[in-house]
């Protein structure tokens, strides 16, 4: 290129607000006016093979351009950019008009390379708005800029911009950054560009603008930056992570108001006013037309008396407040997080670069017919279908493979048995590293998912509960090709362990894959042996496991029990249930064992019809008999009882005996016997606690403590009526 030719080019630099949409409606002017036949935008220069997807059929802002070391994928960072983005309106500009476009900023395998992380760290906007009497950055920026468009503000952005520089040192990485984006300048008007447009943060600006100067200074800056392996793409965003600082550290409290404000150019305040009605409606809360009608003028005539002009943020969500929402700031949240922040999520083509786990994922969610969303969805899947059942698979998939797209939850639908799971879904931008961190286990979602958990698995540390509950996900997942090799390494680790504890918090969820199997569609035959296995020699170490606990172990062990119990009752095989049955008259018989773990025995039992109410009686008789200490009958109690009390309601034998004993004790006994009392009667519903208040009201007179200490009747009458009201009765 001669001389004359390069002295001829024009260079116009555009200091924008990242995700601004007054300077994204401006730069669409400026660019209009202006007609660049090349473009440059701040964002990793080796992105810019990705630049012809904007374009591409299913390309819906918001987007991020995503980098990754593909050895390290946590190393990543993101770019993103939504509609009412400045350089997202440049993108299109150049695409509409067939107009050369590329990135100039550091590439992505620097920025991932370099200690300090990609982003500015001075706060020019808090200067300048401290500088124009306002304590609000974001509400200056809004006055001044974004709620206006005009294709010449950018000379006086610019020019602020320098006189804030003039007072700013940047630190060395903002000065790399610089310098790579002159060095690109340079490089295209010396490929041809006659006419550049350079659309970059405002903070820049400054220092792109005019000649450019040698490049040596710059080149010498650059020399030696570090490197490393990148791979760049398209990823979904969602407004909500707009609102957070992310990739070049540009985060905005409100994306969907100025999403709003960027694509609703007629009446912006009245048809933002109407969108917070409806929300406000959709939630059930009363909202009339007059009350849009009379905030509209109130949010006008704030800005009237401000001196702007036109309505702001502040001057709307003033009016929110105080007309449609009547000064609930409940209500005024809900809005916030509804519409000013906004949950929008974007989309990218089909053929986007990306990890063939990934691509299976799409091509299962397609099949499936499930859509990614940002707000939360409650899915009720029905595992007698086919669809139920494969949507099913594939979400506890992911969840193996560490995408947590989708979390089990409690139904809100009537339980209809062991066929129906309900899951809570909510897609988050971030999840593209996540499925990027699990292509190392495989290709598709299913070999990955095996592949993971049969390494779990096979750790040298792994416990049989470990194992087991691998092997449950893997049946839960439809993992086939796993299943083996972990019921081989169940059945080994399981006869290395002779930690009673351990075999017991197995049993249950293999108990559970034995039963569902044929719910799911799996071969759950061989799971039998080893369960059987492992109840034969529970029942075999448990008599000796219970002797000499203290009082935590033996809760937790009460725990272990019930929960086997529970898993056998379900499983109604004859011979499983008596040999367990036996174990636990065993340990009913003995003395020698935690009150607690006698009494829940004792009460399974009774349960198990195997003790009746007589026997029952005669046991806690015995319980609470002379030579035992108080503590010990409380957690007799408190094991007998486990949390229902509709045993006291209907047994007024064991009422009367609980309630004898209990009067009886003195004072010191009472008072170490009462938390462990006051825990096990807590755990009742307060209809029981009801019904047992009104059985010891109207029953036989409690038993009088005897004693010749003086009574103060007042105070005595003062607790009486505090325990009547704790136990629903009239006093």
């Amino acid at each position: 290129m001669t001389a004359a030719v390069a002295e001829a080019a024009q260079t116009r630099v555009f200091g924008i607000r990242h995700h601004g949409p007054g300077s994204a409606r401006s730069l669409g002017l400026a660019l209009e006016r202006f007609r660049p036949d090349a473009i440059l935008i701040e964002g990793p220069a080796d992105a810019d093979p990705l630049v012809g997807y904007v374009a591409a059929e299913g390309m819906s802002p918001p987007v991020a351009l995503l980098a990754y070391q593909p050895d390290a994928p946590a190393k990543a960072a993101f770019w993103p950019f939504a509609t009412f983005s400045p350089e997202w309106v440049a993108l299109r500009y150049a695409a509409d008009h067939a107009v050369s476009v590329g990135f100039c900023d550091l590439p992505a395998a620097v920025a991932l390379a370099v200690e300090d992380e990609p982003g500015d760290r001075s706060d020019p906007l808090g200067l300048l708005s401290a500088a124009a009497g306002y304590d609000d950055a974001e509400r200056w920026w809004d006055s001044i800029v974004e709620s206006s468009s005009d294709a010449d503000i950018f000379a006086a952005v610019n020019e602020a911009m320098g006189a804030v520089r003039e007072h700013e040192q940047p630190d060395a990485h903002t000065l790399r950054r610089e310098a790579h984006m002159r060095q690109v300048m340079r490089k295209t008007l010396k490929e041809g560009a006659r006419r550049l447009a350079v659309v970059c943060g405002a903070w820049h600006a400054p220092v792109l603008e005019g000649k450019l100067g040698p490049a040596v200074a710059d080149a010498r800056i650059l020399k030696g930056l570090p490197k490393v392996k990148a791979t760049l793409t398209w990823v979904p965003w969602t407004h909500s992570r707009l609102a957070t600082s992310s990739g070049y550290g540009a985060g905005v409290t409100s994306p969907g108001w100025y999403h709003h404000l960027f694509t609703e150019t007629d009446q912006p305040i009245t048809r933002w006013l109407t969108k917070v009605a409806g929300t406000l409606r959709a939630h059930d809360l009363p909202v009339s037309s007059a009350h849009i009608i009379e905030s509209v003028r109130l949010a006008d005539t704030l800005a009237t008396l401000r001196g702007r002009p036109l309505a702001g943020l502040s001057e709307v969500t003033e009016a929110t407040r105080a007309v449609l929402c009547d000064g609930d700031e409940t209500m005024l949240r809900l809005v916030s997080t509804e519409l000013v922040v906004g949950e929008a999520l974007g989309t990218v083509p089909e053929g986007t670069p990306t990890v063939p786990l990934e691509a299976d994922l799409r091509a299962q969610i397609r099949t499936l017919r499930l859509k990614q969303q940002a707000l939360e969805k409650t899915l009720d899947l029905d595992l007698r279908t086919d669809g139920g059942l494969a949507r099913s698979r594939l979400l506890h998939r992911l969840r193996l493979l560490g995408i947590g797209w989708g979390r089990l939850t409690d139904s809100q639908v009537r339980n209809t048995g062991t066929f129906r799971e309900t899951w809570t879904l909510r897609w988050r931008p971030e999840l593209a590293i996540s499925i990027v961190e699990a292509s190392r286990w495989g290709t598709t979602l299913r070999s990955a998912a095996e592949a993971k958990i049969l390494d779990l698995a096979a750790d040298a540390n792994a416990t049989v509960g470990t194992v087991s509950g691998a092997l449950e996900e893997a049946l839960l997942a439809d993992l086939g090709g796993a299943t083996d090799g972990l019921i081989a390494r169940l059945e080994s680790v399981a006869a290395l362990d002779h930690d009673v504890t351990h075999l017991m918090s197995a049993l249950p969820g293999l108990l559970r894959i034995v039963r569902y199997g044929d719910v799911r569609g799996t071969d759950s035959a061989a799971l039998t042996r080893v369960a059987d296995s492992l109840l034969v020699r529970s029942c075999a170490g448990l008599p000796g496991a219970v002797t000499g606990l203290d009082a935590d172990a033996s809760a937790a062990l009460r725990a272990q029990i019930d929960a086997v119990h529970l898993a056998l009752s379900a499983r109604d095989d004859e011979w499983a249930t008596g040999t367990w049955l036996s174990t636990l008259e065993k340990l009913a018989a003995r003395d020698d064992v935690n009150g607690g773990i006698v009494g829940r025995a004792v009460r399974l039992l009774c349960d198990a019809e195997r003790v009746d109410a007589a026997e029952s009686g005669r046991r806690l008789s015995a319980a609470l008999s002379v030579g035992r200490t108080a503590p010990d009958k409380a957690a007799w109690i408190d094991g007998f009882l486990g949390g229902r009390g509709l045993l006291l309601v209907h047994d007024r034998n064991l009422l009367s005996l609980i309630d004898d004993w209990l009067c009886g004790l003195d004072e010191e006994q009472f008072v170490a016997t009462l938390p462990l009392l006051r825990r096990t009667f807590g755990a009742f519903e307060s209809g029981e606690r009801q019904a047992i208040g009104q059985a010891v009201r109207h029953g036989a007179p409690a038993t009088a403590r005897t004693g010749s200490g003086d009574y103060d009747m007042e105070r005595g009458t003062l607790a009486l009526a505090a325990a009547a009201e704790i136990l629903g009765v009239s006093a």
